[in-house]
């Protein structure tokens, strides 16, 4: 265990002889032993002994001493009313923090003041505003594993959103988590932490939590039998589990943990959803755009969210996580965005509607958990008065998709009228000062305030009428919060005080008085204040609660208008970018004028392109220089799909796509030298899950494949997956490649065809046109994009030589007629013996041979394809 974390070891030596504070602050450490304590003491949190010296080489603030009489102490503090931004520091430096606040008022505590953990942050518990990102949700995941195989689950907190799973394998596992990216984990004893890898901080939680009975019983208090509607035994120990770690995350004692804000557990299927596994997500850049020289770029979701509120934002990051595999649930969603593409006037004024939103799952997650102030309601009302407007502006939709929607929104008129009637319009912040209940509310404050301002009306008159009963112009009537209430009158006026005045406080050059009527009524006064603050936070209390009933309510309207924005996002993003509905479910990929969603953003001009993936022809190596346009070409493929089947438009002008189950990619190199793999170990292990695991549904975007070892072995690599893809698998796939001996393979392969981007040579300039074109590419001008990124010209020069002299050496080579030995592994590699006829026998091949020689296609053919064929009709003549 971290030295910083448990209890003390200076104070454990003693424990007896502590002070009570001191005491009490080493019992709560011996409790949240897996978490910093963060103990109040007045207006700051204070760690001690080996936790302040971490706490304050972490957050780089002073460490102190404390000194009573069992020792000295280290300590350190942070200010409460900025507790959040150095609690953020200790949760990024891989901590747990308990949070201990005083839960009794100092000034009527008998002895020493009580102090409980009100909760516990962690990563993946967070429910504070300030450490969330309002467009993101924040998850922990429960991994459990059973006889039928792994549970798993998700929970955000702060939203409420809470679903389960059961893949039936670690790969899937591992993929599922890559989705759903949560930033903190609970492990069952029997399950592997290694899933999560290094992305986000794992918790071996107590077993007890996990435990058949304790996790089926939990499930059920909240959300009814598990049996019914979860997948097994590892789902419901993950799901109930979970549900006891979020609980504890709460801190105190009792039905005050209780969560009643999860209104729902949902099951799912991964099989519901194209999968998307963490290599996908990132080498499509759909959440996270790869820096290049420094900086972040711009990831898909950046252009698809035009989203106008925290609830949209989400929903359409969700939509992106999961795409869609039931082609009537994608219908519907195609249906709804083009609506409200065509009908611009409607979609924007629900934009401006929706701009109004707040976050209603967020403020209803903090009222469930007596977290709301007066300001959350008055925020959650705001909201809800918007719902008709909302209502009103879907009158006249036409897609079942959005009319389903409008009968989901529910104004919450008693909620709403509540809130009105309750709380003021602009109330304060501080709960217990007063101010946040609207008079006419209740006749018990009202008397109160009526009370305070009577008597504040008497104090406020008093000054006029004491100047006009002693003469004395410069008497003043004043307040302060030691004293009260007082008279003031300067010395030189002393003389004029009249024999009821009662001294209460000397200064240099003024005397303080306070007379039997003036105490009388600042009792009072201070009295019907009090009374009114007590009243104002009962009250308030019970309004919120009254809300907090209304939370499965709340979360329905907050799903319906999350569901609303993100289409009104994609149809935003759909009108101004000239997106095109696709049709889902085509047998193949037929995209006319396709564009990459992100890249066209970002480069002053784009050239669209076609793609034709057919049942017959699944798979197309594409050949061409680098800098070309191939792995755009090839990303924006995926991404078509991916857009598709979440929902949206997609950029072309023309596409139909065909339902897939899953995008592969093995795009770009990388390695992993924490886990001792190396960029070819990475790219192999890649490759072996896309030959495992894809089917013919599947997408395969595969951007060069062994070249991370020597060139006959790479290109062996290649040959080989092209030909287990073709011939075994069957998926669409688009296979970029600079082994151009390749093409000469997809040539002959029924399945397959070659296309290349094309490049114009003027002199040694080379222009790259971005364009596609079937067939192979004639040359791979490497030379010039070296040339052209900045290599020293000497070696520019020196590079064009030695390919001189290999194509002079092979040439001699061919020359003496010794083609049949040339050192080339991919010639070899691609010999193929023709001389045996179908029955077996022999036959003169001569006359094949000159049919062949006289139908290709020599302007089409590389130098290396062309030496490649005739190699192998020589052999068949001899």
């Amino acid at each position: 265990m971290d030295a910083a974390l448990g209890p003390p070891a200076a104070m454990a030596e003693h424990r007896e002889e502590l002070t009570p504070m001191m005491a009490q602050y080493h019992d709560l450490c011996a409790e949240y032993d897996d978490s910093l304590v963060l103990f109040q003491v007045g207006d700051f949190y204070e760690l001690f002994c080996e936790a302040a010296e971490t706490a304050a080489r972490i957050l780089e603030i002073t460490l102190t001493k404390r000194e009573d009489s069992t020792g000295s102490y280290p300590m350190a503090g942070i200010p409460i009313d900025s507790a959040a931004s150095y609690i953020e520091g200790l949760l990024e430096a891989g901590y747990r923090v308990a949070v201990a606040d005083q839960v009794e008022d100092p000034d009527e505590a008998s002895g020493i003041v009580e102090r409980s953990v009100t909760r516990v942050v962690t990563p993946g518990t967070l429910t504070e505003s300030e450490l969330l990102r309002s467009d993101d949700n924040n998850f922990v995941a429960s991994l459990a594993r059973g006889a039928e195989g792994y549970g798993l689950a998700f929970l955000d907190v702060s939203t409420g959103d809470f679903v389960a799973t059961g893949p039936d394998a670690a790969a899937t596992v591992r993929d599922e988590i890559a989705r759903f990216d949560p930033a903190e984990a609970i492990v069952g004893p029997d399950a592997d932490a290694a899933a999560f890898a290094d992305d986000c901080m794992v918790t071996a939680y107590e077993p007890e939590a996990f435990a058949h009975d304790a996790a089926h019983g939990r499930v059920a208090d909240y959300f009814g039998s598990p049996d019914a509607h979860l997948g097994g035994d590892a789902e419901v120990r993950a799901c109930g589990a979970l549900l006891a770690y979020a609980e504890y995350t709460r801190g105190g004692e009792g039905d005050h943990d209780r969560l009643d804000y999860l209104t729902h557990l949902t099951r799912y299927d991964p099989r519901e959803y194209m999968v998307l596994d963490g290599v996908a997500l990132r080498s499509l850049e759909l959440f996270e755009r790869r820096s290049v020289h420094g900086s972040e770029g711009t990831a898909l979701v950046d252009v698809l969210d035009e989203t106008a509120c925290a609830l949209g934002g989400r929903r359409l990051k969700d939509w992106l996580r999961r795409p869609l595999v039931d082609a009537d649930r994608i219908e519907a969603r195609h249906d709804a965005v083009g609506e409200l593409v065509s009908d611009p006037l409607s979609r924007d004024a629900l934009q401006t509607d929706l701009r109004d939103v707040y976050d209603l799952e967020r403020l209803i997650s903090k009222v469930s958990r007596h977290r709301a102030d007066a300001r959350d309601l008055r925020s959650l009302k705001a909201t809800l008065d918007v719902v008709p407007d909302i209502e009103d502006e879907l009158s006249d939709a036409e897609s079942e998709h959005l009319c389903d929607l409008r009968e989901r929104l529910d104004g919450l008129d008693d909620v709403r009228e509540l809130i009105r009637n309750a709380i003021r319009e602009n109330p304060e912040r501080e709960l217990t000062e007063g101010g946040i209940i609207a008079d006419g509310y209740d006749e018990t404050l009202d008397e109160l305030r009526g009370t305070r301002r009577a008597g504040e009306q008497w104090i406020d008159d008093l000054e006029e009428a004491e100047r006009e009963r002693t003469g004395v112009d410069s008497l003043k009537v004043g307040h302060n919060s030691v004293h009260g209430y007082y008279i003031e009158v300067t010395n030189p006026n002393l003389d004029a005080v009249p024999e009821n005045y009662e001294r209460r406080q000397t200064l240099k050059n003024s005397e303080r008085f306070v007379t039997p009527e003036l105490r009388e009524r600042e009792e009072e006064i201070m009295n019907a204040s009090a009374r009114a603050d007590d009243r104002e936070l009962e009250l308030f209390r019970e309004v919120r609660r009254e809300v907090g009933e209304a939370a499965e309510r709340v979360q329905r309207v907050a799903d319906a208008l999350a569901t609303v924005d993100a289409l009104c996002s994609l149809a935003a993003v759909a009108a101004q970018y000239d997106y095109c509905r696709p049709e889902v479910g085509a047998d193949g990929f037929e995209i006319e004028g396709g564009r990459h969603p992100v890249v066209e953003r970002t480069e002053e001009s784009f050239v669209p392109n076609d793609l034709s993936l057919t049942r017959e022809t699944p798979l197309a190596v594409v050949t061409g220089p680098n800098m070309s346009g191939k792995s755009t070409y090839m990303r924006q493929a995926a991404l078509v799909a991916v857009l598709a089947q979440l929902g949206s438009f997609v950029p072309a002008r023309s596409a139909r796509v065909p339902l897939v189950d899953r995008v592969f990619t093995r795009v770009g190199a990388s390695d992993d030298i924490a886990g001792g793999r190396s960029t070819f170990m990475v790219e192999m292990t890649e490759l072996a899950d896309i030959l495992r695991d894809a089917t013919k549904n599947s997408l395969v975007v595969l951007d060069e494949v062994g070249r991370g070892t020597s060139t006959a072995d790479g290109y062996a690599i290649a040959q080989a997956v092209t030909e287990r893809l073709h011939d075994d698998v069957g998926a669409y796939t688009l296979f970029a490649t600079h082994h151009h001996d390749l093409t000469a393979v997809a040539a002959e392969l029924n399945g397959a065809r070659n296309l290349h981007f094309r490049a114009a040579r003027e002199g040694e300039d080379v222009t790259f046109v971005h364009e596609v074109a079937q067939g192979a590419a004639s040359a791979s001008y490497g030379i010039e994009v070296a040339e052209q990124a900045g290599v020293p010209p000497g070696v520019v020069e020196r590079a064009r030589d030695v390919v001189a002299e290999r194509a002079a050496n092979v040439d001699r080579d061919v020359d003496a007629g010794a083609s049949a030995d040339v050192d080339s592994g991919a010639i070899e590699s691609t010999t193929t013996d023709t001389s045996a006829t179908a029955d077996g026998g022999n036959a003169d091949p001569s006359d094949d041979v000159l049919d062949e020689l006289a139908a290709l296609n020599l302007a089409e053919m590389t130098p290396i394809e062309a030496l490649t064929t005739l190699n192998r009709l020589q052999r068949e003549l001899h």
